[in-house]
């Protein structure tokens, strides 16, 4: 086997761990296991021979992503050796709560802005390749508008009665990613492989980006609450704790990590695959 399908056959193995890992709520193996994924579908965009238009954005986007899972692993890791909260009163409890909540919002912050300079490294690949003419383009326009529909939908209530400024100068990275993803699924149809992973890729990427761009806003929103109790007169001050063996298994983590791992496999891989039939034609 060569090494190109080999890095390939290994990439797959990764991601089916990290997903059945996620399903049996072990966030940090799933992390680990995403990491292995991506880096060896790094190392077989990297590995292939042709695709001279898309092979370094290609690979500069699933090198951030994988940056961004090595980050996400890191921050998991200490916060499970720091678990715990402080319980001097109810009022400091409160506050620890707020901060604490904050920092996690600020480093989802930080990953959204490496999501969005992977998605757009991936979508300049997808732009890069050459357009064929097809008439198949509708169809991913019109998948991009549903899409659009879809997430405006469900995030449009979290906007509702916080201040628009403060969380858009929050959420602004997941929201990039997301409008990116979708962007370049929207010229996929034109440019896209006789299979057609690469469009099945970005949709999968899109419905990733859009749902950790809406987990995101709610996150934000439920720390303002916290954070501004006398503007949030309404609602009622209160934290759900989440238990082991709630659910369990964990199948919507579990349907994430496929999605978001599938859709960066079936996008580098596609890309690769569009630009060598091209050549070739």
């Amino acid at each position: 086997m060569r090494l190109p399908y080999g890095l390939l056959v290994a990439s797959v193995a990764a991601g089916l761990l990290s997903v059945a890992a996620a399903l049996l709520a072990m966030r940090a193996a799933s992390l680990q296991f995403g990491l292995v994924m991506l880096l060896a579908l790094l190392g077989h965009v990297l590995a292939r021979r042709g695709a001279r238009r898309v092979r370094w954005a290609v690979a500069a986007g699933v090198g951030l992503l994988a940056v961004v899972t090595t980050a996400r692993l890191f921050w998991y890791q200490e916060q499970a050796d720091e678990a715990g909260w402080p319980n001097s009163g109810p009022g400091l409890a409160t506050a620890a709560l707020a901060a604490q909540w904050r920092e996690q919002i600020d480093r989802e912050r930080l990953a959204a802005i490496g999501a969005a300079l992977g998605v757009l490294c991936l979508a300049v690949g997808v732009a890069a390749l050459p357009s064929r003419g097809r008439r198949r383009g509708a169809v991913t326009i019109v998948l991009t508008l549903l899409l659009l529909a879809w997430f405006g939908l469900g995030v449009m209530p979290d906007f509702g009665g916080h201040p628009l400024p403060d969380l858009l100068g929050t959420v602004w990275p997941a929201l990039l990613a997301a409008l990116l993803a979708m962007g370049a699924l929207a010229l996929s149809g034109w440019r896209a492989d006789r299979r057609w992973l690469l469009p099945a890729g970005l949709v999968l990427l899109s419905l990733a980006m859009a749902r950790a761009c809406s987990d995101l806003v709610g996150a934000w929103a439920g720390w303002w609450i916290v954070a501004n109790p006398a503007e949030a007169t309404f609602l009622q001050l209160g934290m759900t704790v989440s238990t082991s063996t709630d659910s369990f298994p964990k199948v919507s983590q579990a349907v994430e990590a496929a999605v978001a791992l599938a859709g960066t496999g079936l996008v580098a891989v596609g890309a690769l695959r569009s630009s060598r039939e091209s050549d070739a034609s």
